[in-house]
């Protein structure tokens, strides 16, 4: 499956974090649906892991609380929480709405009970993926647009209760260009073919940019969480205009310390440019939870050269990552305040 990694025989110093410096909240993590997507074990998923013993070994790594963004909605709301009942208060739900009726007449009516009942049931926000913008088709063949009218009913509700929407909209910019050797994800695309959005008519990286624009600048009393650096890890500066501009909008850095870890004194800039406004994420499943120690090596040292992933995890990109060294504040916001204060943690 693609070129192993190579041995360097650099030797520079190396350390171990096993345990942040801070308590720290994992802001984006999947214990439901998109595990089975990911492991490729359907509607089995419940089946990839222990609850008790899942959430022993992530405290150990020094994490106080997650979200799990796989709430979805009805009976599988139900079904996951009965999965992860004997986590406690350890483990916090993002729900979902069924965005697939979005062309029915009583749409707007479920939405707003949908949110109502995830408010009163203790969910904490909502999620929405990709499958907006990148799969889903109305009636007519074209692909729902991230800031389709359509969908502002769910945004309005959203607002209303008082919920943070994670919107996962655009991905890596290599996933919109074509699978030859000359791009970086060729690896990546051999293990994830269905990563490659250059199908007629798909939207553009580009145009789903404006798009997410369009939904920040339209829903200013909405609080959105863009994932995965805003879209644009790539392109920091970019993204650093976008927190200036849109006071709404947070983001986290889930699975992306593969394009932050290369260029360090930029990441680095920014984090401190942008400390109150940025997530702990980390993407992670209960099936690969060594992926911690990476995180914190990469936010707390100044460590060159090193491993980006865990022997499960998927490999985005044939290199190595540098640390950024972030000072005690800009951590104790990142790791834990900025999401305490956006999930009214005491």
């Amino acid at each position: 499956m693609g070129i192993p990694e190579r041995r360097t025989q650099l030797h520079v110093p190396r350390h171990e974090v096993p345990r942040p410096r801070f308590p720290a909240i994992d802001t984006h993590t999947h214990f439901g649906k998109l595990l089975g997507v990911m492991l490729n074990a359907g509607d089995r998923y419940f089946d990839l892991y222990e609850t008790r013993d899942a959430v022993a070994a992530i405290r150990g790594k020094g994490v106080v609380k997650v979200v799990n963004l796989d709430g979805g909605w009805g009976e599988e709301y139900l079904r996951i929480t009965e999965k992860l009942k004997d986590a406690g208060d350890f483990i916090l739900h993002f729900g979902h709405v069924d965005v697939a009726r979005f062309e029915e007449p009583g749409f707007e009516r479920l939405v707003y009970q949908t949110v109502k009942a995830h408010k009163e049931n203790g969910v904490r926000g909502l999620k929405f993926w990709k499958v907006i913008g990148l799969v889903m088709k109305d009636r007519t063949g074209g692909y729902l647009r991230p800031d389709d009218a359509r969908l502002s009913c769910i945004w309005a509700a959203a607002a209303e209760f008082g919920l943070p929407v994670l919107f996962h909209i655009g991905d890596l910019n290599a996933f919109f260009e074509p699978a030859d050797e000359a791009n970086e994800y060729i690896d990546t695309f051999l293990e994830h073919p269905e990563w490659q959005f250059t199908n007629q008519g798909q939207f553009s990286f580009p145009e789903l940019m404006r798009m997410q624009e369009n939904l920040l600048e339209q829903n200013p009393r909405t609080t959105f969480i863009i994932p995965h650096v805003g879209s644009f890890v790539e392109n920091l500066e970019q993204v650093g205009r976008w927190l200036d501009r849109f006071p709404n909008m947070y983001i986290d850095i889930a699975d992306r310390i593969n394009e932050l870890g290369r260029q360090p004194y930029t990441a680095r800039r920014f984090f401190t440019a942008h400390a109150d406004r940025i997530l702990f994420g980390t993407d992670m499943l209960p099936t690969d939870i060594g992926r911690y120690p990476i995180y914190y090596r990469f936010l707390e040292t100044f460590d060159e050269y090193f491993p980006y992933r865990t022997e499960k995890g998927i490999k985005l990109g044939d290199w190595n990552i540098y640390g950024v060294g972030l000072d005690d504040g800009t951590l104790k916001k990142i790791y834990h305040d900025n999401a305490a204060r956006l999930l009214q943690l005491s």
